[in-house]
């Protein structure tokens, strides 16, 4: 005899929709879940914020102490005026003395001393030091024979070999207003030994020709980059 079942206990055909059911629950928990988490992190901060600015805000108060009262001074007494009542007849000697620098007093000769004048001196317009002109600076021969100037005589030194130390030093001089190098000095280093050479080679380069500003010869900074190699 076979065994019928009835389609309302066959639980085979409900099987895929319950798995769905539980997913969907599953991830409504899941989502609820992140949410909720982001919230509290959203609030935390809100209060880390506000606890900063707080605290940047507060000034100190300093409060000045009142000053005590004081009294008001006591005013001088007043002193009575005397007036002499002199007769007609009887005789007055007047007094007709004149002060002079010979017969005043000691307390009331004035010492007059002499004060020297402090006389600032600007800088004359020869010693200013110009950073931009009409006609710039130019070593011998231009550009190019300056680069080639600093490869022919930079000497590299046998330390920065050995450590394989290279790079570009920047030097920055003065040239004066008969061409003549001055205040040579390292604006960015690599190396104490490669600076050393650069400032070296820059102090015994020829004469420039002078910058001019209105025609006339002037002092002018100028920036050479010195670079070191290894090959």
């Amino acid at each position: 005899m076979e065994v019928k079942k009835s389609p309302k206990a066959d639980l085979e055909g409900k099987k895929s929709t319950w798995l769905l059911i539980g997913y969907v629950i599953v991830l409504a928990f899941m989502f609820v879940a992140f949410e909720w988490t982001k919230r509290d992190v959203k609030i935390d901060v809100a209060q880390v914020v506000t606890e900063v600015v707080f605290e940047e805000e507060i000034i100190p108060i300093t409060e000045t102490p009142p000053e005590p009262n004081t009294p008001p001074p006591a005013e001088a007494p007043k002193v009575a005026e005397t007036l002499e009542i002199v007769d007609d007849n009887s005789d007055v000697e007047e007094s007709t003395d004149i002060l002079t620098e010979d017969n005043l007093p000691t307390q009331t000769k004035a010492n007059v001393t002499y004060v020297p004048v402090q006389v600032v001196e600007t800088e004359p317009e020869e010693q200013t030091i110009f950073e931009v002109v009409e006609q710039m600076p130019e070593f011998p021969g231009g550009t190019a024979a300056l680069m080639q100037y600093l490869n022919k005589n930079i000497k590299y030194p046998v330390i920065a070999q050995e450590q394989g130390t290279q790079g570009r030093v920047i030097v920055q001089f003065v040239v004066n207003k008969d061409g003549s190098i001055v205040d040579a000095q390292v604006v960015r280093s690599v190396d104490p030994y490669l600076d050393k050479e650069a400032i070296r080679v820059i102090n015994t380069m020829p004469k420039w020709t002078p910058g001019k500003q209105r025609g006339k010869p002037v002092r002018v900074k100028f920036t050479v980059p010195v670079a070191f190699r290894l090959t």
